[in-house]
């Protein structure tokens, strides 16, 4: 356990914040889901990392050979709590906001030539034994370094405001891409970017390619630690991908980096505007 609830000198919350852990994501409660949903959940979370292209028909037909009695109407219902947009190919886990100001869209055509140039944000889906929970990201795409990552028990802006500022005491981007979800653009996210001289640059509605290797990140992640540990709590998850960030930056290497680490990437080649 990350957290000691027992500890002799410091409280819940002491921990919480020496960790940088919001206290209120330490009590986590699995979302109102019975355990059997929880599970059905957890396998359309395999079938979408796989299947990224798989809608409700076909995630209804995968489960149905499976054994089980699911209808489409369940399966929508389930990929919808979960943030899978069944008619796009890219999960959905951060709605727009109809008050809020769409940026767009600047990276069509633009050469990724050093770290720093473009970082980019998402969120996705973490399943737990008997719950689930959210991770947000900030990558370089340079690099693919991991500059920041927060947890959730929730998909409100706050861990993700919490990761923004935590990548941003390392360098600052040029530019900075996310998806259209409320969280990214509200005014306190775009703001902070704003005062940074950061221009901020926005996914088209939908589309799965426009923020590739955050994508390519998730199925790393989950392929490579998240399927294979089987996380009961969200402070073991914690201690979990604080060990698997890790691995990933500085000793994972990459084919696509010629067979270098993210952190080897990132470090050498590194500028700020």
């Amino acid at each position: 356990m990350l957290i000691d609830k027992n500890h002799p000198e410091l409280s819940v919350a002491d921990q919480c914040q020496l960790l940088g852990l919001a206290r209120s994501n330490y009590y986590h409660e699995p979302l109102g889901e019975t355990l059997l949903n929880i599970q059905l959940m957890h396998r359309l979370d395999e079938l979408y990392t796989k299947y990224p292209f798989y809608g409700i028909r076909k995630m209804t037909e995968v489960l149905q050979q499976e054994g089980n009695l699911v209808n489409p109407k369940r399966v929508h219902r389930l990929m919808r709590k979960m943030g899978i947009q069944a008619i796009y190919q890219k999960p959905n886990l951060s709605k727009k906001h109809p008050e809020h100001r769409i940026y767009p869209y600047l990276l069509r055509g633009l050469s990724i030539t050093c770290p720093n140039q473009v970082w980019s944000s998402d969120i996705t889906y973490i399943r737990l034994q008997g719950g689930f929970v959210y991770l947000v990201a900030v990558i370089d795409w340079y690099s693919r370094y991991v500059l920041s990552w927060e947890l959730s028990n929730s998909l409100d802006k706050n861990f993700c405001l919490m990761a923004l500022e935590k990548a941003l005491k390392q360098s600052i981007p040029s530019i900075f891409n996310t998806d259209q979800g409320s969280q990214f653009t509200s005014e306190d996210f775009t703001g902070n970017l704003i005062k940074n001289n950061i221009l901020v640059s926005m996914d088209g509605r939908g589309r799965y390619l426009d923020n590739i290797f955050v994508e390519r990140l998730w199925r790393t992640v989950k392929y490579e630690d998240i399927y294979l540990k089987g996380y009961s709590t969200m402070s073991e998850t914690y201690q979990g991908l604080s060990n698997y960030f890790n691995f990933y930056n500085n000793d994972r290497l990459h084919q696509s980096l010629d067979y270098r680490t993210p952190a080897q990437m990132y470090h050498n080649n590194k500028q700020s505007v």
